[in-house]
């Protein structure tokens, strides 16, 4: 992945729900020229070859932001510390892999450590993977980035989304999988790029049904981010019935109310930011 000083690009290595088989679960790369944060891990093994499509070198990868326990977001964390670890044998892996999260995320990651994996690789995780329990609003400083995580107040589990500032001062901000809380305005006014779930279009909420499962459609998006001020709009963490139009139609109905621009991008899509 080449890219010019100061520039930062994000690729999607997923855009979908827990549930999809046309795509890969939500799961995001960040990059700039001296930085590098992966952004949860999918549901399984289907990370690394993910990575290995988009040229994401795992010896390069020293910085993992995870955001909730659900197993899309969560299960490919134990393949990814398997081929960090792998590195690390070879001699190609210097440094440390820093994983951040909340409490019972970096828990799981301990058990699963414990449980499956050999005596020799858990040796070699013990020096190479160092686990940072991190609160709302305490504010990480990333090699070039700076990244605050907010609790987004999630029903079912304790999520963190984040604002990101970037090399060049522009701000990202992720709202995680659920649907916008108005106690997170603070954190999500005037984003550069606001990424949100839309779980389907609200013209087939009937066929979907977001609501019921805590979650929104590309309409709700495009008022919640016309409300927020956001520049930009990235939609992800949708259904895959249809991936061959879901761009333009998840775009048009966003529209309906955001008038900035509007990204629903395909997996392996790369965004300069």
């Amino acid at each position: 992945m080449t890219v010019t000083k100061l520039q930062t690009t994000l690729t999607m290595l997923g855009t979908g729900h827990a549930l999809v088989t046309e795509c890969f679960n939500t799961c995001f790369f960040i990059h700039s020229d001296k930085s590098q944060l992966l952004i949860d891990t999918g549901g399984g093994n289907y990370l690394l070859h993910q990575l290995k499509a988009a040229n994401i070198d795992v010896a390069g990868i020293h910085h993992l932001f995870i955001t909730h326990a659900h197993t899309d977001h969560l299960l490919g964390a134990p393949w990814l510390l398997r081929a960090v670890s792998g590195q690390v044998k070879k001699g190609r892996y210097e440094g440390k892999l820093n994983i951040y999260s909340h409490a019972k995320v970096l828990r799981l990651l301990h058990v699963f450590i414990d449980e499956l994996f050999s005596k020799k690789d858990k040796a070699v995780m013990a020096q190479c993977l160092n686990f940072i329990e991190v609160q709302p609003e305490q504010e990480l400083a990333i090699e070039q980035f700076r990244l605050t995580p907010f609790d987004i107040l999630s029903t079912k589990e304790l999520q963190y989304g984040f604002r990101l500032e970037l090399p060049d001062n522009k701000i990202l901000v992720c709202l995680g999988d659920e649907p916008f809380n108005e106690h997170c305005r603070n954190d999500a006014m005037n984003a550069d790029l606001l990424l949100s779930e839309a779980y389907c279009l609200k013209a087939e909420a009937d066929k979907f049904k977001p609501y019921e499962k805590n979650h929104s459609t590309a309409f709700d998006a495009g008022v919640m981010a016309a409300g927020l001020k956001a520049k930009a709009l990235l939609l992800y963490h949708t259904e895959d019935s249809d991936l061959a139009h879901r761009a333009g139609r998840y775009s048009a109905e966003a529209a309906e109310n955001f008038k900035g621009q509007i990204f629903v991008p395909r997996d392996l899509d790369t965004i300069t930011l």
